[in-house]
């Protein structure tokens, strides 16, 4: 099923396989571990409370397995991971890329949980979480080198106030984590 706003399959461009490495999110595999360490905590605690109670059947343990994995479907990550010219987001069932030297719009999206929407020529849309950008210098050097050539070409018109200000907060907070690994804090 295709949704609105996934990349289709005759506008995506392929990953560039002679230029340059793959980049990807290093704290993929600790974030899913914890996600499927919530699911079964949750679980046991549950099932040892339903069991306490002395109402512990197959249906109620059913229904229990079955929140537990949904827990741990909302908990899941998205693996982020960026080329030379591309940064893609794939999520369980379905992966979003989009072309960061064609960029179009960057927009910060503020809630519960920041966002951060780039969008770029070809129609493609990809949402990732700030936080993934903090923790991997690779994959924001990708990101705003092609980013610059987006800019300097003139196809990013829109989001370049709110791309320089989320380059000042990851610079701030990587000067941070620098003085404190070396103590002058």
């Amino acid at each position: 099923m295709e949704h609105r706003d996934d990349t289709r399959s005759e506008v995506t461009v392929p990953h560039p396989h002679n230029t340059g490495a793959v980049v990807y999110d290093r704290q993929w595999t600790s974030d899913l571990y914890s996600s499927a360490r919530c699911a079964a905590v949750l679980l046991g605690m549950l099932l040892l409370v339903d069991l306490a109670a002395g109402t512990l059947t197959w249906w109620r343990s059913a229904l229990w397995i079955s929140l537990a994995l949904l827990l741990f479907l909302v908990l899941f990550p998205a693996r982020v991971s960026a080329g030379e010219g591309w940064l893609a987001s794939r999520r369980m069932l379905r992966t979003r890329r989009v072309r960061t030297d064609r960029l179009v719009a960057v927009r910060p999206l503020d809630g519960v949980a920041k966002r951060l929407v780039l969008r770029d020529t070809l129609g493609a849309r990809v949402e990732i979480d700030p936080a993934v950008l903090l923790r991997n210098p690779d994959l924001w050097l990708r990101l705003t080198e092609a980013a610059h050539t987006s800019e300097t070409s003139g196809t990013l018109r829109s989001g370049t106030t709110a791309l320089h200000q989320l380059a000042e907060r990851i610079d701030g907070e990587t000067a941070l984590m620098v003085f404190k690994a070396s103590g002058l804090e």
